[in-house]
């Protein structure tokens, strides 16, 4: 039995990939720059497609990003 608290959704390994893929980013940075990093740094699907789910607006941290996709559940 998985006994994960919050994360329902998103594995933890998209958490990571993600991390990894917006290596190099200079924060703050908009959603549209984070997509384009992440793409140029070869992401997967997943994490593609949890960015591009991201609202509009600056994002400060690698933190604020992951907390944002952690609270993009249907």
């Amino acid at each position: 039995m998985a006994s994960g608290s919050g994360t329902s959704r998103a594995a933890p390994t998209v958490f990571i990939e993600m991390q990894k893929a917006l290596k190099g980013v200079d924060y703050p940075a908009d959603k549209q720059t984070l997509v384009e990093m992440a793409r140029s740094n070869g992401a997967s699907d997943d994490v593609l497609s949890a960015l591009d789910g991201l609202p509009e607006g600056q994002f400060q941290t690698p933190a604020e990003v992951s907390k944002a996709v952690g609270q993009e559940e249907d």
